[in-house]
């Protein structure tokens, strides 16, 4: 098995949507832009990831919303360099269709009072629902290494909460341990790193916005 050297979550730029919550009125979500503030952060960032894969070939899935791609399409990769492939199950977590302001602003309080990982957007999804779709998609990326000539990177251009979750899923986090931490900012990177040992471990923690509130012993 070819285990990548490193698995480098990356969130989008900012987006219209993070400058404007009003905009989720007009438009899908899946469609906002990258803001020019988005751009320019993917930019910077393209530039450390170029420097952090030097001539290595780069495996990258990439989240199906617009935000996404356009900060792919930043980073400026070779194309000689990387394998692309859009993956849906590392979209945002679905929110419903068309957004309400006001209704939104409730379900976020709903969801605050909740819990992020349980609450179920109206006609969307619930944390529980994604971190589902990223387990699927962990699966694949696991049977992706079987291949004797898998690349040493893999990069995934992905949302916020995925990342958490994806991360969750991957290190065998708690729900309070999730609940505990913040989103990335737009366009911060992860880095997965793979140990002597065999054993992948973070290049930084995600902020903790408050102490971990289990309801057991595990861990």
């Amino acid at each position: 098995m070819a285990r990548p050297r490193r698995i480098v979550l990356v969130r989008h730029g900012e987006s219209e949507g993070n400058a404007d919550d009003t905009v989720y009125e007009r438009e899908p979500d899946h469609a906002l832009r990258l803001t020019e503030t988005g751009w320019r952060q993917a930019e910077e960032t393209g530039e450390r990831l170029r420097e952090l894969f030097g001539d290595e070939a780069v495996s990258v899935y990439v989240s199906p919303y617009r935000r996404t791609h356009e900060t792919l399409r930043a980073f400026r990769l070779p194309p000689e360099q990387v394998r692309v492939r859009e993956e849906p199950r590392l979209r945002e977590q679905d929110w419903g269709n068309w957004q309400d302001r006001e209704d939104v602003r409730l379900q976020k309080a709903y969801r605050d009072a909740y819990g992020h990982f349980f609450y179920r957007f109206a006609q969307g999804e619930s944390g529980a629902d994604v971190y589902d779709r990223v387990g699927a998609f962990l699966e694949s990326l696991y049977r992706s290494f079987e291949a004797p000539d898998h690349p040493p990177n893999v990069l995934l251009v992905t949302h916020g909460l995925t990342m958490r979750l994806f991360c969750m899923r991957w290190f065998h986090w708690t729900v309070a341990d999730f609940e505990s931490l913040s989103n990335p900012g737009n366009a911060e990177t992860r880095v997965l790193l793979l140990d002597e040992d065999g054993r992948y471990r973070l290049d930084r923690p995600f902020e903790r916005w408050r102490t971990p509130e289990p309801y057991g012993s595990t861990g």
